[in-house]
């Protein structure tokens, strides 16, 4: 089964190359559309999701969100493996940059930084213009199932010169990049059980990583919050949101404080564009 899954990945990437990247979103727009008929158990859990979240809708308007939602993750699927046969010419040409100063304002202090996102939007290929267009990062990620998809995603991540960093040794690895002024890139609205602290997201408790507080805290790394959003023609707009601020000295709380204050940033954007978070994965859990 795993080898039919990669060959079918490669098969559709063979298929994407020629085609140009606004043909492409188009493309995964319609698989995802079909993966919401289908796939009803994730239909049914991004349809709670989202009335939680948004308890003043409507039942009619929270399914056309939920089907948008589906639609822009089979997008985000084509894209990255259309994304991978880019030259970096093709992909600095592909991507508007806002805030980038920003970023490297924080570089400047050398104490590293730490950019925090979620599962929204095109994070997968801000990541990959970062490698560009300020300088190669460290991703935090989990390993796939799948060893050959595995390997072909890491090939993707990694184009750009990022490198990719795994649960085991992470800690020591995140310490040395940033003692060495490196940037790490970290997902922060995966369910966690280990290492995790509950803050609110869309007024619901969240297990959330203390990494990016901690490692902020210990090292005085800025955090700087990054999204990657859809521009017409099949290109991207990479934003650099302003540093969240520490907690005060004396905070008691401080990794809560400060995951808290990571959260609301990246909960303020989803409500910008709720169509593409991943309502169907299960956030919220006891």
């Amino acid at each position: 089964m795993r080898v039919l899954e990669y060959l079918v990945v490669r098969l559709v990437a063979l298929l994407m190359r020629p085609l140009p990247m606004a043909a492409v979103r188009a493309c995964g727009g319609v698989l995802g559309q079909f993966a919401f008929r289908v796939d009803r158990r994730h239909q049914r859990i991004a349809l709670e999701n989202l009335a939680a979240a948004f308890p003043s809708r409507t039942p009619a308007e929270r399914y056309v969100l939920a089907r948008a939602t589906f639609a822009h993750f089979g997008s985000l699927l084509l894209e990255l493996l259309r994304f991978g046969s880019y030259t970096p010419e093709q992909i600095l040409a592909s991507v508007d940059l806002d805030g980038v100063e920003r970023a490297r304002q924080a570089h400047a202090l050398g104490r590293g930084v730490l950019y925090v996102t979620g599962h929204f939007g095109y994070w997968e290929m801000a990541a990959i213009v970062h490698g560009l267009a300020i300088a190669p990062t460290s991703v935090l990620a989990r390993p796939l199932d799948n060893p050959a998809l595995h390997a072909l995603l890491e090939r993707t991540r990694t184009m750009t010169g990022n490198a990719v960093i795994y649960r085991q040794g992470a800690v020591r690895r995140m310490l040395r990049d940033l003692a060495g002024n490196r940037g790490i890139a970290v997902l922060i609205d995966q369910h966690l059980q280990t290492d995790a602290v509950y803050v609110d997201f869309f007024g619901r408790p969240a297990a959330t990583t203390t990494a990016v507080a901690a490692l902020a805290l210990r090292t005085g790394a800025v955090v700087i919050p990054v999204f990657a959003l859809p521009l017409p023609g099949g290109r991207y707009r990479l934003v650099y949101e302003t540093p969240v601020p520490p907690p005060d000295a004396n905070d008691p709380d401080a990794i809560r404080t400060f995951t808290q204050r990571c959260t609301d940033v990246l909960e303020m954007w989803v409500r910008r564009h709720p169509d593409q978070w991943l309502w169907m994965h299960r956030r919220w859990r006891a």
